[in-house]
């Protein structure tokens, strides 16, 4: 006979509870109390009930603080019975409960140490994409938000990066526009697809993505790009000048973090480490 799926935590792109076999639970069913708790429980290691109790609830008496966890866990197992272990002074997801966040951790540590091969090179899906628990504003929040944020910008270069070198250019470049609009004046990101252009063999894409991310980088800081970057560009100066203007197709920062088609740049065998 076999197992029913397991419990899944979703934190990315916003909070969700999915039970098999059965509808979301509302609003009133899981409260923000306890979505709290689930995603504390999501983002740690077996806290102690105190630890817990502290983080969630720091504004008010200790013994205030767990007895709202003590609430919390009530109106938890009430909704979603197994979904955590509070059996003993520490708390745990059960083993078997998926959470995107740990899904997003495990590709991202295999693209930053995958040195040979093609397993595990694939840019994720788009559900992995979003940002940990939008709107939601407490401080281990807003840390683990931008932790994954880099993590996930660093393996997404690395993963550009390891196709680009296996002549993959197309899959290479969504990794980089992946990179690029989740950070869209991160400069690396930028070279990366400039160089994935170039090993192409596409030039005046590669000058058309340079000066979109100069355009916006001036717009924004009112400073040029690296010589790193200008660099890759250094033998098409008449191009350059042709497209030195602002480009009508060269988004702003705003438009390109919404876009479905950034422009951005580096990329291919010496390109991607800057030679």
């Amino acid at each position: 006979m076999d197992r029913p799926p397991p419990a899944r935590v979703t934190l990315l792109g916003g909070f969700e509870l999915d039970l098999p076999g059965r509808r979301p639970p509302t609003g009133d069913e899981l409260p923000r109390a306890v979505q709290r708790l689930v995603a504390h429980l999501c983002l740690s290691r077996r806290p102690t009930r105190t630890v817990t109790a502290g983080h969630l609830w720091p504004d008010v008496p200790e013994d205030h603080a767990h007895g709202s966890l003590r609430s919390a866990l009530w109106r938890l197992n009430k909704v979603a019975p197994g979904v955590v272990d509070a059996s003993g002074t520490a708390l745990c997801l059960a083993p078997e409960v998926r959470v995107d966040v740990r899904d997003l951790g495990d590709w991202a540590q295999r693209a930053v140490t995958l040195a040979t091969g093609t397993e595990g090179v694939l840019v994720p899906d788009a559900a992995l994409l979003g940002d940990l628990l939008p709107g939601w504003y407490d401080e281990w929040v807003l840390l683990e938000r931008e932790r994954l944020r880099q993590l996930r910008l660093q393996a997404l270069e690395a993963v550009a990066a390891r196709l680009a070198s296996l002549g993959r250019l197309g899959e290479a470049l969504q990794a980089a526009h992946s990179a690029v609009r989740a950070e869209p004046l991160r400069e690396s990101a930028h070279r990366m697809v400039v160089g994935i252009h170039l090993a192409d063999g596409n030039v005046v894409e590669a000058v058309r993505a340079y000066e979109c991310f100069r355009t916006m980088l001036q717009d924004e800081l009112g400073v040029p790009p690296s010589e790193l970057m200008t660099r890759l560009l250094a033998h098409v100066p008449r191009i350059r000048r042709t497209l030195g203007a602002r480009h009508p197709d060269c988004p702003r920062t705003g438009d390109l973090a919404r876009s479905d088609d950034p422009l951005g740049g580096r990329a291919a065998s010496g390109l991607l480490h800057g030679h």
